[in-house]
């Protein structure tokens, strides 16, 4: 609670700070003091948990509380490598930076909600900045291109997600997840379809498959800075209110015998479009958009598992998908060339850039010794304690396996294909070396000791 009051707050004063203060380099400094505030107000309230929303509708504990501290410090890390970049976007940059405030405020809410409403609030508190963001190189028209589409899907989507609350509330008579009373033996169809709605909404709000069709576009024309963050803090934290949602309200045995077949088929299809389409492509930053469909549909497996593994899964695929995107989206902003060719020989030029790029592309792979090897255990763990869903895990090994192919394609274009990579080296400062660097180091030592994230978990 601490940090969604924080956020919004602190999301306000530098609304108001840009009309007052003209210095790109204050706002920067202002904006990344305010993150290290949020992290050690949200790490302060860990050990004073129990704060409740008035009505009861959030409750902070200590998974939310966790979460919390993974998206404000990979935002941390993420203004630290990019906060420089979001000049690129315009002259607003206060407004930029308040708007990431406002998103976090939102994911503070998905991450402890107790009432649909709360959920409803939180995703489009979530949305509704993103929309902006994605269009705020108003001279560009993909940008323009991907805000409109990501604004007309996003209030498409929501649609559903309405009609599953209120489809759920005439049921049950309750908004509040836990008091749903759902485990008895009749089920009510009103609640299936409720479900199915709220499947159906939260599905699009992720990128899964086959409502994942908008993704590509609108992470490919929103501006490379805006992305970096959309495509990772931002869905682990729709992954976050998925699995607490479902495993607070739809976790009766009764219950998940309907639904979890669905989730399991959404994950296969999501798994099977997003690493066979990623290997097509050309561009690097559109590999990438389709390579966090292909990693969703990893996230989707700790919706099956529904255990404390799952919980443990999602907390380290939020942390290690989310270092390794934005560190590899940090080095993508600072090329000129997109492509695959325009890394080649990037090895030799930057050897710690390539360095830090490769252990990031190793973790999205799932390499051992990395965070992301350790992510896809656990949430594939998850999936094996529910029975009948081995085949569903042999095919996520399987589609693990297609991803390499084309994270591997490019350590080879920066290694061993000779060319001069198309980097502003003007942009490559010993600051940005070092932190991406300890970014690398801090996804290798999560990989190699997951318990600095899981330690935490009650």
């Amino acid at each position: 609670m601490n940090e969604i009051v924080f956020t919004a707050v602190f999301g306000v004063f530098l609304l108001f700070s840009g009309l007052f203060i003209r210095s790109k380099n204050a706002i920067r400094f202002i904006a990344i003091t305010g993150m290290g505030l949020a992290f050690l107000v949200n790490g302060w309230e860990y050990f004073h948990p129990g704060n409740d929303w008035p009505g009861g509708m959030i409750h902070a504990d200590h998974v939310s509380i966790l979460f919390n501290a993974i998206a404000l410090g990979c935002t941390l890390v993420y203004f630290l490598l990019s906060g420089k970049d979001f000049e690129q976007l315009g002259e607003h940059l206060a407004e930029y930076f308040a708007l990431v405030y406002f998103i976090l405020c939102g994911v503070g809410i998905a991450s402890s909600f107790t009432s649909l409403l709360m959920l409803f609030l939180a995703i489009e508190i979530i949305s509704i900045p993103q929309y902006i963001l994605a269009g705020s190189q108003k001279s560009n028209l993909k940008s323009n291109e991907a805000s409109l589409k990501y604004f007309l899907m996003g209030a498409f989507s929501t649609g559903f997600l309405l009609m599953g609350i209120a489809l759920l509330y005439g049921s049950t008579g309750t908004f509040h997840i836990g008091e749903m009373n759902l485990g008895g033996s009749g089920i009510d169809p009103l609640v299936l379809t409720g479900i199915l709605f709220l499947i159906v909404g939260l599905t699009f709000k992720v990128g899964g498959a086959p409502f994942h069709f908008w993704t590509p576009d609108v992470y490919d024309g929103a501006p490379s800075v805006v992305t970096s963050f959309m495509a990772t803090v931002v869905k682990a934290a729709g992954f976050i209110a998925f699995l607490r949602l479902f495993s607070i309200a739809f976790s009766a045995d009764n219950i998940t015998a309907h639904w979890t077949l669905v989730i399991a088929l959404i994950a296969a299809a999501t798994l099977l479009v997003g690493n066979f389409t990623a290997v097509f492509q050309v561009s690097v930053k559109r590999m990438l958009a389709y390579s966090s469909i292909s990693q969703a549909g990893f996230m989707i497996l700790a919706l099956v598992g529904l255990g404390t593994l799952a919980w443990d899964g999602i907390l380290l695929y939020a942390a290690a998908y989310s270092l390794a995107t934005i560190g590899a989206f940090a080095v993508l902003i600072r090329m000129e060339d997109y492509t695959y060719e325009g890394y080649r020989g990037l090895g030799k030029k930057q050897p710690l850039v390539a360095l830090a790029n490769t252990v990031f592309l190793l973790s999205l792979t799932g390499i051992p010794a990395t965070a992301g090897f350790m992510a896809k255990y656990f949430v594939l763990s998850s999936a094996l304690q529910r029975g009948g869903m081995l085949w569903l895990v042999i095919l996520a090994l399987c589609c693990a396996a297609v991803s390499a192919y084309y994270y591997f394609r490019l350590i080879w274009a920066m290694y061993f294909q000779e060319g001069e990579p198309a980097i502003l080296p003007d942009r490559i400062t010993p600051a940005f070396k070092g932190l991406l660097i300890f970014t690398a180091l801090l996804v290798v030592a999560i990989g190699v000791y997951p318990g600095l994230v899981l330690n935490w978990l009650p």
